[in-house]
């Protein structure tokens, strides 16, 4: 027997296990996201109004204007909690956020809250210009527990007393699940069925396991240990996924993350296929130059692909009927996801199972186009600048006139 025809059987029967593996790796993952969600997604356990009390520093980083901004502040000025301060973070004087940000302020001027300026003018570290508009008011907030909540994200009332109340020994930073609210239009629910399936699936499981999967756009974190792990705020600017590398830092200096119970609800007011479609592609190439193995895996992580090499598996193991094989885990799959979906919206869909059904497989093909749009260029747009991603997760800032995504 020649080696080549003997390496293509090794192959073969390598293939035929990592597919078998696979499906069970990630069925494995729908059951751990279904109990982990199903005992402590969207949960107020009673001890949680008597939890130890601490001020908290909330920073609001803020640039330009959409439809839901007013409502989303709104929310911040009427959280359940003793002690906190909102400092609003508004790089430009002339931004006319300044201007939705006093008129939150005036109907609540019990609230600790002010706007702080000048993120451009001598606080620039580097290139992320998040960090940049956060530092000012980094160096003059008065607690050691501070929460960077994005400008598109809405809250409830316990939200911040569920934050703290996982700030135990140990624990630095304590970040949220990303979802989204409830939004007009069916581009809306495509992005929503991502957030409530694949990517919480994913999230919860990196949770469980300790691997570090997060994203920042709704995060508590304790000053002291943050300052000793990462030497401070500055220090993250040369990222633009600084999200990934203060958990990072944090994990590897010996210290915890925690999940918070109730999501992060996104409710951007400009949203649709496309800018989801960017988003997803920014991420995807944030991803390729942090984690490339990750990303070299992730297609596989997939319903559609994964399916197939399962279903080639199993034809090649057991001499299965393939398209049954693969239209079975398709099922299996997508009724995983609709009890994760569910769980998150504390079972009250706000969508018909018809409109579930088509949103999910839109999403589910969605992916590969997005990998290879990352895959092609690794410029991308983020807020206002451009940027080239190097090895490491590092980046540079580069031309307008580059090509973009």
């Amino acid at each position: 027997m020649s080696w080549w025809w003997l390496s293509y059987l090794y192959f073969i029967e390598g293939l035929a296990a990592f597919g078998i593996g696979l499906e069970i790796a990630l069925i494995t993952m729908h059951f751990v996201s279904l109990i982990y969600s199903k005992m402590y997604m969207n949960k107020k356990p009673p001890e949680l109004m008597k939890a130890e009390v601490e001020g908290v520093s909330i920073l609001k980083p803020l640039k330009g204007v959409d439809p839901h901004l007013e409502d989303n502040l709104e929310t911040f000025f009427e959280i359940d909690y003793p002690q906190y301060e909102i400092l609003f973070c508004i790089q430009d004087e002339d931004d006319p956020a300044h201007e939705v940000v006093r008129r939150a302020m005036s109907k609540h001027p019990n609230i600790d809250a002010k706007i702080v300026t000048g993120g451009s003018n001598g606080k620039r570290q580097g290139v992320n210009p998040k960090i940049n508009n956060l530092l000012p008011a980094y160096d003059i907030m008065k607690y050691n527990l501070f929460w960077i909540c994005d400008s598109g994200i809405r809250v409830l009332p316990l939200t911040l007393r569920d934050l703290v109340s996982k700030m135990t020994d140990k624990v630095a930073l304590v970040h949220a699940v990303p979802y989204t609210s409830n939004r007009k239009g069916f581009s809306s629910m495509v992005e929503k069925i991502y957030f409530g399936t694949q990517h919480t699936r994913v999230y919860i499981a990196a949770h469980v396991i300790g691997v570090v999967c997060m994203t920042g756009m709704s995060t508590l974190i304790r000053r002291d240990y943050f300052d000793k792990c990462t030497g401070g705020l500055g220090k993250l600017s040369q990222y633009i996924a600084e999200d990934y590398f203060m958990a990072k830092y944090i994990s590897e200096n010996g210290y915890k993350l925690a999940l918070a119970s109730y999501p992060a609800c996104q409710n951007p007011g400009n949203y649709g296929i496309r800018s989801f479609v960017d988003r997803m592609t920014r991420w995807t190439i944030l991803r390729i130059f942090m984690v490339p193995l990750a990303v070299i895996l992730e297609p596989f992580s997939e319903c559609f692909l994964c399916g197939l090499v399962f279903s080639w598996s199993c034809l090649h193991y057991f001499s299965w009927n393939m398209l049954v094989v693969f239209l079975y885990h398709v099922l299996v799959w997508f009724l995983f996801d609709h009890l994760l979906f569910r769980q998150l919206e504390n079972g009250h869909l706000q969508m018909s199972k018809c409109d579930f059904l088509i949103a999910w497989f839109i999403r589910e093909t969605l992916t590969p186009y997005i990998v290879l749009r990352a895959l092609m260029n690794p410029t991308i747009k983020w807020r206002d600048g451009r940027y080239r991603l190097k090895c490491g997760g590092t980046v540079e800032e580069v031309e307008q006139d580059s090509h973009i995504v």
